[in-house]
Order: C-alpha cells, then structure tokens, then sequence
C-alpha cells in the first residue's frame, strides 16, 4: 500500500497523467491552434510544433476559455494529491514548462519568421496562464487545507463530547473514570455489578 502511495505522489506519473488528460481533452474536442509556419518547414516539424502548440496557445475568447479550463483541471491532480502548496505549483509548472520550452524552441529553429513576428504576443499569453495556474496551486491547496482543518476541529470536538459522555464516577470512593471499568482501581469496588444493579 505504501509502494503504491509513493508511486502515485511520485513526479514523473503526475507529470505522465497530466499531459496524458490534456493529450485527450484536445483531441476529443478537436482543438487545433493555427499557426502560419514559414515556407521551409518541414512536414514533421510542423506536426510537432502544432502539438505543442495545441497545450498552450489560444487566439479567441472560447479558445482562450479551453485552455484554462483545460489547466485548472489539470492542475487539481497534484493539489488533491499533495495538499501543500509548494509540491502542487512546483509540479504544475514543471508540466506547464514542458510543452512551453520545446513549443518556442521547435518555431525558432524551424519557423524563424513566424516566431519572431509572433513571440510578442504569444510569450504574455504563456506568461499569464502560468500565473493562473501558481494562483490555482495555491488558492485551491489554502482551501482545502482549511477545510481538512475545520473537519479536524469537529472531529476532536465530538471525541471530547463523546468522552465527556462515558465518564463514570465511583459511587463508593468519588474515583473518575473516562470508561466503565469491572472494578475501581481505588477502592476495589466492583463497578459492572453496581451498574447492573442500578439498571
């Protein structure tokens, strides 16, 4: 059980899990990022650069609504798995970072005119949803943690009401007991007679 729980909080199957939702959420809804590539790109250069392209770019308001959409639900997994923070922003990025990194890297090298004419207005766009998603790490890891707090109180607080409740007093010598013992440890009375007695 403990094998499994490290293989589920380990980075890499979180990482694997996240692109492979996102992979499936873009092509069940067919969404396609268009981009003007320059005349000597080759066939698979642009199949790769339109793939990473599909994870992060947006030019329309409903385009732009799917890939937040798309990260916010992305981003729950290492929120719910870890619950700090710190674990869940970083993890997050680090996947954010992946198709961002070879996305520019790919469209300079194979696509130079597009890039340099685009990247003003491409690199904000990434910019701002990387800061949605740090904002999503750590305000949806604050109210969980709040949750499991006031959870936490109202359990404590019933074990207090419940111990309260089985509290018995030795008729014989005043000893209190925080269960029903056989007998008083005090004065050797024996306390399951006497309660059978009174009922």
């Amino acid at each position: 059980m403990n094998n499994l729980k490290k293989i589920i909080k380990s980075k890499l199957i979180i990482f694997i899990i996240q692109i492979l939702i996102l992979t499936l959420l873009i092509y069940f809804f067919s969404y396609n990022f268009i981009v003007n590539f320059d005349a000597g790109a080759s066939l698979e250069q642009r199949i790769i650069i339109q793939v990473l392209a599909n994870y992060i770019m947006f030019d329309e308001l409903i385009r732009l609504m799917f890939i937040y959409i798309l990260w916010s639900i992305v981003a729950l997994i290492p929120i719910f798995i870890f619950v700090d923070y710190k674990k869940a922003y970083t993890m997050n990025l680090t996947t954010f970072f992946f198709p961002n990194f070879f996305f520019y890297v790919f469209l300079s090298r194979h696509s130079p005119i597009y890039y340099s004419t685009n990247f003003p207005f491409l690199f904000p766009r990434t910019l701002i949803l990387g800061i949605f998603l740090v904002i999503i790490s750590f305000g949806l890891t604050f109210v969980i943690k709040k949750f499991q707090k006031s959870e936490r109180i109202v359990s404590d607080e019933n074990l207090k009401l419940i111990q309260h409740e089985i509290k018995y007093t030795c008729s014989k010598c005043g000893t209190e007991f925080c269960s029903l013992p056989k007998y008083c440890y005090n004065c050797l009375n024996e306390i399951i007679k006497e309660e059978s007695i009174n009922d």
